[in-house]
């Protein structure tokens, strides 16, 4: 736990090199950092419940994302954001890579000050904000395949986040292991089977599976009804280009 008060929450929950990911509640009111950028990752943002409003670009263009809504900041993007709802905002946050972040917050819980990729805006105030990519919660590109609905929210070249939904049983791919990213996966309703170095693993809404690299594993969904995962390859490595080619 980094911030455990009233008002704000914030966990580590997965830290390795090519993703650092927190989950955070904050209340009514609270904000986050100043408008800021990162020169050499991406600061990517899920919702889970609840609405964040962003200022994003050199204006500090207002973007209000609800529950299921998703947002991606590209290098050099200014964003900063706030809860300006009148309930609590549950979000996922993602460094990819991490960038020094995970450091940066274990030395703000400790008192000490550790740097990381995070800056003022320069003076022109960056790139614009239509390179940040906000993604609605029925929005997306969609992979159908048989039962299984893959919803690419954003492929970039730090990440790849898609949202699956299963309606019914459904097999995954066959064991592998990746040896240029990591493999994550977020589950929100339902129950996924994880496979990971040989062991079985049933997870549940809130389960978060974080696969190394060279790491052998799978996933499938066993049961009747439906179930909705989030998977995000850091880096994307082809992966969007591959589960785009995966359509029937």
């Amino acid at each position: 736990m980094i911030t455990d008060r009233e008002n704000r929450e914030v966990a580590l929950i997965a830290v390795r090199d090519d993703i650092t990911m927190t989950g955070s509640r904050y209340g009514p009111g609270e904000r986050g950092p100043d408008p800021h950028v990162h020169h050499e990752h991406t600061d990517s943002f899920y919702l889970l419940d609840g609405e964040l409003t962003f200022a994003l670009g050199p204006g500090g263009e207002r973007v209000v994302v609800p529950a299921g809504g998703f947002v991606a900041v590209p290098p050099d993007v200014s964003h900063s954001f706030r809860n300006e709802g009148s309930s609590d905002a549950h979000f996922l946050n993602l460094h990819t890579p991490d960038g020094g972040f995970a450091g940066f917050m274990r030395g703000a819980r400790d008192g000490a000050d550790i740097g990381f990729d995070s800056f003022d805006p320069p003076a022109d105030g960056g790139r614009p904000a239509s390179e940040a990519i906000v993604v609605g919660p029925d929005e997306g590109e969609r992979v159908e395949a048989g039962n299984r609905v893959a919803v690419v929210k954003a492929v970039l070249p730090h990440i790849c986040f898609v949202e699956y939904a299963y309606d019914g049983p459904r097999g995954g791919p066959p064991v592998h292991d990746h040896d240029d990213q990591v493999d994550s996966f977020y589950v929100l309703d339902g129950e996924i089977e994880f496979e990971v170095g040989g062991s079985v693993h049933p997870g549940g809404p809130g389960t978060l599976a974080s696969v190394p690299r060279g790491v052998r594993h799978t996933f499938r969904h066993i049961h009747d009804g439906r179930a909705r995962v989030l998977n995000i390859h850091a880096p994307d490595c082809g992966f969007g280009e591959f589960i785009r080619g995966t359509a029937d």
